[in-house]
């Protein structure tokens, strides 16, 4: 696996009147600005991103809760967006054993695929947000309003099991794993005003896992958790236990 860094990027306190113009406090038009803000960190004319990012404010926070901070794991180190941030930055080489634990935080956006039939006989693969799925079923009202919280916890639970199977680690105390913050995002990657938006949710997870494979779990380190990766989802976070 090639080099990896490990960096915080955080707004100038020169620029700090911009905050409200680089961060607004509509969510869905910060996760698009804040797309393009990191990628100015690093050269122009990449063919690929290399890198995953995470904004250290809520993804609700307005005004001087968006403070215009980033986490940001990269394959090369990252500049400081023409003097708009200050980075410090590390090598990431954590030295992981099979049975060491670990406290984690990802944000995700957490998606499933399946297998539909269209009219005229044949399958399409369709990815679909687990928790718009597991609400779909219930009709809209008192009932949906009712059942969500623990429909969300099931869901994204389900869906984090299933990601750390593949991933080389389990979640030795899963009750224990504290999922919230669902919300669902129009993103702009390019800016533009009245085009088609794309749209994604997330989910933020905060527990404490085993590390099972270190190798897998650092390879999917790396490459980042579920989707919308150039969002700001994906990004693990993790500390000694």
């Amino acid at each position: 696996m090639s080099e990896l860094y490990l960096s915080r990027a955080r707004l100038d306190p020169a620029h700090r009147r911009l905050g409200p113009v680089l961060f607004p406090d509509d969510p869905s038009d910060r996760v698009s600005v804040s797309h393009r803000l990191v990628w100015s960190l690093f050269p122009e004319g990449l063919t690929e991103r290399p890198f995953l990012y995470r904004e250290a404010a809520p993804s609700h926070a307005g005004g001087r809760a968006a403070r215009g901070e980033f986490h940001v794991l990269s394959r090369l180190p990252p500049g400081d967006g023409g003097g708009l941030f200050t980075v410090e930055t590390r090598r990431f080489a954590p030295d992981l054993r099979a049975g060491d634990r670990l406290r984690f935080s990802l944000r995700a956006n957490p998606t499933a695929q399946r297998s539909e039939t269209r009219a005229d006989g044949s399958r399409r693969s369709i990815r679909t947000d687990v928790v718009m799925r597991a609400l779909h079923p219930i009709d809209e009202g008192s009932a949906r309003i009712e059942a969500r919280p623990a429909l969300i916890r099931s869901a994204g639970l389900g869906w984090l099991t299933a990601q750390a199977e593949k991933s080389g680690f389990r979640l030795p105390a899963p009750d224990a794993v504290a999922i919230d913050g669902y919300e669902q995002f129009l993103v702009d990657p390019e800016g533009r005003r009245g085009g088609r938006r794309a749209v994604h949710s997330r989910l933020d997870f905060d527990g404490e896992l085993e590390v099972t494979d270190p190798a897998a779990f650092l390879a999917r380190l790396a490459t980042g958790f579920g989707r919308a990766r150039a969002f700001g989802n994906g990004l693990m976070l993790i500390r000694r236990a």
